[in-house]
Order: C-alpha cells, then sequence, then structure tokens
C-alpha cells in the first residue's frame, strides 16, 4: 500500500508511524505541511495515496485533498474529545484513563468518522512523556486496527455520536496561560504538578521568580523540604531549584525566559545571580522518587550487577552531564561488579551533545567543541572497560551521538517500539563523532554506517536487530525482566566473556589505534565548529528556537533517493587533515 505521511513535523510519532509501516512493506513517503497548500498537493499528486495518515498536524490539510484522498488523523485524545490542547487538559484535570482516536479527516475538527481508538490508565507524568509512551503505541495499534478494516469489503467507520457511552470527550478550547496559572498560596502540590505537567515542553506554565518572567518546566515533588508557598527554599548540585507549597515543596529542573530569545536551560543557570547566596545546596533524598530534575544520574547496586541510570532533560547530554556520566561509570567499575547495565532515561535515552546549551554559551564553537570532546572521553571510557561485561538496555529512543553511545557496549537490548536515528548530517551537514567510525561499522560493516548515516532515516528496533546494530529487540512489556535476566547471565559468564573482549580490543587497536579514529573524526567536527560559514551554526539555531531549519527535504521518499546516489558523499577518512588545534583529541 502506498501510505503518505503528513505532518508539522518529522516528531517521534511521525517517525514511529514511518518505521513501522516501512517495516511491513508498505510504500512510504513523509510530506511536512507547513502552510504550503500548492506544495502540499502537489505532493498528494505525485505520490498518488493510497492512503493519508497525519500523525501531527497543527494546521488542517485542505478540504480539496481530504474529499480527494482518503485521510486519517490521529488525535491524542479519548472518543469524542476535540480541539488543540487535548493532553493538556486531560492533565491538569487528573482525568484516571484518557485515549488516543484515529478518525477520518471532515470540515468540523476532530469530528470526523472514527476508526479506532484505545484507552489508557493516565500517569501522573509530563506531556512528553505520556505522548511518546502511551499516546505513540496507542496510535500505532489504531494504524493496525485501520489498516486491516481497509481490507474489509464494505467497512465503514462509525460516526462521532456524543449519545454513545463511549464518547466520553467533548470539545474543549485551546489551553490558554490563564488556565495554567499556579497560585502558590492556594494550589497543593498534586495540582501543581499536574499544571508543569500539562504544560511540558510547550508552552511551559508562566510565573515569576525574581522579578523574572519565566516559564516553568521539569518538575517532581519534594518529600520532606518545607517553607513558606512560592519561596525557593533550596537547589540542586545538577542546577534545579525547589519551592516551597502550602502542603510540601517541588523542585522545578528547568525555566525558560519569557523575553526573546529566551533559551530552556537549569533552572540555577536561567536565575543566575537573582539566586540568594545562602540558598542550601541539597543532596536528593534517598525516597525521593527517581526519575526527577535533581538526581539525573542513579547507580543501583544488585548483587554483581550495577544498574547505572541517567535521565536527563530531553536526552540532552552538555560537556559537565557528559563528565558526570563518565564520573559514575567509572565509579561503578571501581566497584568490581561483573556487569554494568547502562539504563539511560525514563522516557529518552540519549539524544547526544546538549544544543541548548550550546546555543546559550558565550561562545557556541568552544562550547560545542567542549562538548563533543567530553562525550568522546565517556564513550572511550565504556569502550576500554575490558574488565567488566557493559549491557546498553536501550528502552526508549535514541539520537544522533545518543544512538552511538550504546554501541560502544558489549551487548546492545532494545525495547521494540523504539526509534533509532543513528546519523547527524541534518544538524547542518554535521560529521560527527563519539567514535561512530569504529563502533558503526564494527556492528553493521562499513558500506551499512554509511547508508545509516547518510540517509539520515530513522530504524526501528526490530530493524536495529536484524542489520546487527543491536543484539535482540525485546518486547515493550517484557523489557525490564529481560534486561535483568540477560545481564545475570553475563554475569555467569563474565571470565569468557571478558577475555574474549580484551582480546579483541587488543587485535582492534594493533589493526587501527582508537586514537586515530578519534583525531579522524574530530577534525572534521573542528571544521564543523569553527568555519565561519558552517551551515551547523544556523541548524543548531533553528532547532532551538524551533525554527524551520536551513535543511529540511520535502519528503523522506525524496530523501532516500538523494541519499541512494545524488547526495554529496562525507569525505573519506583518508582525505581529513590534522587540525590547527589539537587540544582534545
Amino acid at each position: 500500500m502506498r501510505v503518505l505521511l503528513v505532518s508539522s513535523a518529522f516528531n517521534s510519532m511521525t517517525q514511529r508511524f514511518f518505521v513501522e509501516l516501512s517495516d511491513a512493506g508498505h510504500e512510504v513517503a513523509v510530506e511536512i505541511y507547513g502552510g504550503d497548500e500548492d506544495r502540499l498537493a502537489d505532493a498528494f499528486d505525485a505520490f498518488r495515496p493510497d492512503l493519508t495518515i497525519a500523525p501531527f498536524l497543527t494546521r488542517a490539510i485542505p478540504e480539496r485533498l481530504w474529499r480527494s484522498y482518503l485521510t486519517l488523523i490521529v488525535h491524542p485524545g479519548i472518543e469524542g474529545d476535540r480541539g488543540p490542547s487535548a493532553l493538556d487538559w486531560a492533565i491538569q484535570e487528573r482525568w484516571d484513563v484518557w485515549g488516543v482516536t484515529l478518525l477520518q479527516a471532515e470540515a468540523e475538527m476532530d469530528a470526523g468518522p472514527i476508526w479506532a481508538t484505545r484507552t489508557f490508565p493516565l500517569r501522573q507524568a509530563p506531556k512528553s512523556s505520556i505522548y511518546r509512551r502511551e499516546v505513540i503505541d496507542g496510535a500505532v495499534s489504531c494504524l493496525w486496527e485501520a489498516l486491516a478494516n481497509l481490507e474489509q469489503p464494505g467497512f465503514q467507520p462509525r460516526p462521532l455520536d456524543y449519545a454513545a457511552p463511549t464518547a466520553l470527550g467533548r470539545l474543549r478550547p485551546s489551553m490558554k496561560q490563564a488556565d495554567r496559572r499556579i497560585d502558590w498560596s492556594r494550589h497543593e502540590t498534586a495540582e501543581i504538578l499536574a499544571h508543569i505537567h500539562a504544560a511540558d515542553g510547550v508552552p511551559g506554565v508562566l510565573d515569576e521568580l525574581y522579578g523574572r518572567p519565566v516559564y516553568l518546566h521539569a518538575a517532581c515533588a519534594e518529600p520532606r523540604l518545607r517553607g513558606a508557598p512560592g519561596q525557593v527554599i533550596a537547589r540542586s548540585e545538577s542546577g534545579a531549584i525547589c519551592r516551597a507549597t502550602v502542603d510540601g515543596a517541588v523542585w522545578i529542573g528547568r525555566l525558560k525566559p519569557k523575553q526573546e530569545g529566551g533559551i530552556k536551560l537549569g533552572a540555577v543557570q536561567v536565575l543566575g545571580d537573582a539566586l540568594p547566596a545562602d540558598l542550601p545546596v541539597i543532596a536528593p533524598s534517598e525516597d525521593l522518587a527517581y526519575p526527577n530534575p535533581v538526581e539525573e544520574v542513579r547507580a543501583e547496586h544488585q548483587g554483581d550487577i550495577i544498574r547505572l541510570r541517567f535521565d536527563f532533560h530531553n536526552g540532552a547530554m552538555s560537556t559537565g552531564q557528559c563528565r558526570q556520566l563518565q564520573a559514575a561509570f567509572e565509579q561503578a567499575r571501581a566497584r568490581g561488579p561483573k556487569v554494568i547495565v547502562l539504563d539511560g532515561g525514563d522516557d529518552l535515552w540519549s539524544n547526544g551533545i546538549h544544543l541548548n546549551a550550546i546555543e546559550a554559551s558565550a561562545d557556541a564553537a568552544t562550547e560545542s567543541w567542549a562538548n563533543i570532546v567530553a562525550m568522546d572521553d565517556l564513550i572511550r571510557a565504556i569502550i576500554l572497560a575490558t574488565d567488566t561485561v557493559v549491557v546498553a538496555a536501550v528502552g526508549r529512543n535514541v539520537g544522533a551521538g545518543g544512538a552511538i553511545l550504546p554501541l560502544a557496549a558489549d551487548f546492545v537490548l532494545v525495547r521494540e517500539g523504539v526509534v533509532l536515528n543513528p546519523h547527524y548530517r541534518n544538524m547542518g551537514w554535521l560529521y560527527g563523532s563519539e567514535y561512530w567510525t569504529y563502533l558503526l561499522p564494527r556492528r553493521v560493516g562499513w558500506e551499512r554506517a554509511i547508508a545509516l548515516t547518510e540517509s539520515c532515516l530513522p530504524i526501528s528496533a526490530r530493524r536495529a536487530a536484524e542489520i546487527g546494530l543491536a543484539d535482540r529487540a525485546i518486547a515493550n512489556e517484557a523489557f525490564d525482566l529481560t534486561v535483568q535476566s540477560f545481564a545475570a547471565a553475563k554475569a555467569e559468564d563474565h571470565a569468557a566473556i571478558t577475555a574474549r573482549k580484551q582480546a579483541a580490543r587488543a587485535a582492534d587497536e594493533a589493526q587501527r589505534p582508537l586514537a586515530q579514529y578519534r583525531r579522524a573524526e574530530l577534525t572534521q567536527m573542528y571544521r564543523n565548529f569553527f568555519q565561519p560559514d558552517s551551515p551547523y551554526h544556523r541548524a543548531r539555531n533553528a532547532f532551538v528556537f524551533k525554527r524551520p531549519a536551513c535543511w529540511s527535504p520535502a519528503s523522506v521518499r525524496l530523501l532516500a533517493s538523494t541519499a541512494e546516489g545524488e547526495g554529496a558523499a562525507l569525505p573519506a577518512l583518508s582525505d581529513v587533515c590534522r587540525p590547527r588545534e589539537a587540544v582534545g583529541f
């Protein structure tokens, strides 16, 4: 079947639909729709889809197109729910159950016939977490039901009927900041968290701290600290602030200044000198729920196994966070475990270097360099841990250098449903480092490594296992227990595995030292970072401020054909030269 995905961005749901449909053998194209109706019409007419699906849209598809081509819309709400702030209202009002609905495009927004719907228990969690997990999984389930129904002769979707007992939703307006406002003198902790969770990602909750208007992001409850409601009573080493409520306190991990050019960063970094000099720095308490914005890295000891969890906001790893994780890994290794499991985060495993922190720095090129050097140092430490079995348990999406990081481990286990993006070039033709020229070919061969990094296409967990990028793709519900049993089995075989590992590392080093891979990659990265006309800086700026990127393909189908022969090839490693400064190599 020819399936056209029309989306406002190639976001996590659109990518998941792309890999699911592609793996199932369908011919898939993706059109990024920014409002140009003529261009969209050209895409429809050129591809002539059997089915069009809109996984993520911020504007309506023109009527002339959905009348000509069957078009299904993913709405992140229960049956009957309508409006652009579906998840926001559900989270802020603390519904117990929510859902996702696949409906047919019609003139009245979100009111078309229903092709499929799914419900799920609504966790008390940030909006982006619920979207990436329950909403996307439910939407994929709806997708398969719709495709099966398309094969049934005479199938007709059922119309939305508010008299039906299943139609529990209703039309809701777009949520405004007035709806999100927190009254610190009245709202209890649970309600404050619901407000911040509902605004997670975009737009945040507008508030004021020390006379500065800021948007609040990334919050969790603090079980012990107390103070005057609304008062900032502590900060953490990770850069979060603790603010008292009428019945407790909350940690707030990220703030975004309201002014033009504001960048979402750690709360302490944003507030800077406005914070009282004597504000106490508090270590996370043992009963603080994990993950949280206070304790980004946690080591859990389970006999001969150490589970190393690192939950960095949006999967981005700054220079300091890379150093922190490297130190935690080396400390864990020093304890002599047989196995270290790299667990990543609850919602995103890793997305590589921290573009927001780089954009906010005084010198973006220098900070980019420091960040990639720190990332390389972390990966080198994992590669050289030849006395320990290292397992990467990739339970959530990975991208860019964050997709290379798990390859430093001895074994890579990936949860089914995870989407991997092992490439860099769509960030302004960034070459990439993280020892990818060693780690990626080691698993998939040089030809496939180049195809993965140049095509800039996502792949599924199942596909990753098929091509050797991962060792196993594990069913979602069985992932945690399977990882634990896998690690236990490797602990029993520790001596044999580490002996093979040491021999392989010595052979690889004799063939080509790790330092040579690093130097070659960083030579290209130095050019990406320090050349004045480098497109990386424009692409990064566009990413941070959510503007259309300078490199934005009209369709994944066209991008794939370009990657097969028309695109500019990456420089051969033999062609690179030593940069002017080799500090940090």
